[in-house]
């Protein structure tokens, strides 16, 4: 499974309405955004509150800062891009670091315009593959667009469970907007006002009413990404919607029409959640009146060359450099590798093995992580045995075994926790904590490179 760029980005630009500015807009535009223009900060938030927004680009000469900061105040999470002609470094530094996504240099180049459409770009499904498992899967959750029943949509990180709620509201051939709302590493308060919007004075910040992404989605699909994050206050709130067809927006009294439908994804085991005590039985069940459960991709291997082959035409289509086919040698080590991350981190290898690769098909070398390790390394332990040695390991505590493979992993990185992390399949923040609990155990472990 994988994606092209569907339904249109909302980009909101802020800034003077010059040349160069109207330039990067029309450029936005041929790449794909739908733009709005704000000449200064002021009007560019009462945009965000009436209408939201996928992405802000906004002149570095204004307050960056303050800007992002009025919509962390307001509670709204949206990234924002610093743009310049000829802006002093320290000035791009300082917008960075007060929040803003990326510094983007103006006059602008349509490349640069588009690599920032992308990384918020909505994707159009596509399968890539004939592995049984996922075509029986994408094919149930497609028979259940036409109904309004929401669907839990379970997998593992980076399998496309996004890519699949995106084809299912495009099966469904419903009118309102697709809008996808992060429920992990953002507070509960923030997700609130996120979900149901609030009214002028609902807390400190709030200085004009918002419009919920709720709302937003009116007559179309709402797509709860990591729904197991949830608090269990905002879970009640969720179930009181679904029940009711309505909700309130945050210090309002008035009941808003709800006509959206859910649609969540989750890599948690949530009927392990509802026994300790963490998640709503009740919610699980509204969500998952349907379930569609996305395969890992060390579970469909054979659909391995055929992935990487789409992923090397996309990498020399939006690079402009030749399309370069993979060498056996080197097909062999992506189908022994495990893919922790899944089709996110299989499409990211081929992006530097195309780069890496000057002239001819990619060869193992060409196949390495984010930090230069070759691939081969960790995929010879399945070319070697076929599977995981787990023998030496039974009689062990699992909280033994986990440890020991962090600390061997972090070993064969040199220290790096963001390299190790991705590896291991779990965030950069876990394996801060499990170092810390070690370190705090005596344990010696690795310093950060």
């Amino acid at each position: 499974m994988d994606g092209s760029l569907s339904a249109p980005v909302r980009m909101l630009m802020v800034g003077p309405p010059n040349g160069t500015f109207r330039l990067a807009a029309e450029m936005a535009a041929r790449a794909g955004a739908v733009v709005t223009m704000a000449d200064d900060a002021a009007t560019g938030l009462a945009q965000m509150r009436k209408a939201g927004g996928d992405l802000v680009l906004m002149d570095v000469d204004l307050e960056v800062g303050a800007f992002i900061a009025s919509l962390n105040e307001e509670r709204m999470a949206t990234p924002v891009i610093a743009c310049g002609v000829d802006a002093p470094a320290a000035r791009a530094v300082a917008a960075v670091r007060a929040g803003a996504r990326d510094y983007l240099p103006l006059p602008p180049q349509q490349e640069l315009i588009a690599a920032a459409i992308m990384s918020v770009a909505h994707r159009r499904f596509h399968m890539i593959g004939s592995n049984p498992t996922l075509t029986q899967a994408v094919e149930f959750g497609i028979s259940m667009a036409v109904s309004k029943a929401p669907i839990l949509i379970r997998g593992e990180m980076g399998v496309g469970k996004e890519v699949m709620a995106r084809a299912i509201h495009a099966a469904s051939r419903c009118n309102g907007h697709f809008v996808s709302v992060e429920c992990q590493g953002i507070s509960p308060e923030m997700l609130a006002s996120e979900l149901f919007g609030h009214e002028t004075g609902a807390f400190e910040g709030a200085v004009a009413q918002r419009v919920g992404r709720l709302e937003e989605a009116a007559g179309g699909t709402v797509f709860l990404r990591g729904i197991g994050s949830v608090s269990p206050a905002l879970q009640a709130d969720l179930m009181d919607a679904l029940r009711a067809g309505s909700f309130k927006r945050l210090g309002g009294a008035a009941s808003v029409p709800f006509s959206a439908r859910f649609i969540a994804s989750t890599s948690r085991d949530l009927p392990q959640a509802v026994a300790q005590g963490q998640f709503r039985a009740d919610l699980l069940a509204r969500l998952a009146l349907a379930e569609v459960k996305l395969p890992a991709l060390r579970e469909r291997a054979d659909d391995i060359p055929a992935l990487a082959c789409h992923f090397s035409q996309q990498v020399a289509q939006a690079n402009g450099i030749p399309f370069r086919d993979l060498s056996e040698e080197a097909l062999d080590i992506l189908r022994a590798y495990n893919w922790p991350a899944n089709i996110r981190e299989l499409e990211e290898t081929i992006h530097r093995a195309m780069l890496l690769s000057a002239d001819g098909p990619i060869s193992p070398e060409h196949l390495v992580h984010a930090d230069g390790t070759p691939l081969a390394e960790y995929a010879n332990l399945a070319v070697q045995s076929g599977q995981l040695e787990v023998s030496g390991l039974v009689g062990r505590k699992m909280e033994d075994v986990e440890r020991a493979l962090i600390l061997r992993t972090l070993e064969k990185h040199n220290g790096n926790r963001t390299s190790a992390s991705s590896i291991l399949g779990i965030s950069v923040r876990t394996m801060r904590n499990k170092i810390k609990t070690y370190v705090d155990e005596g344990i010696d472990v690795i310093p950060a490179n």
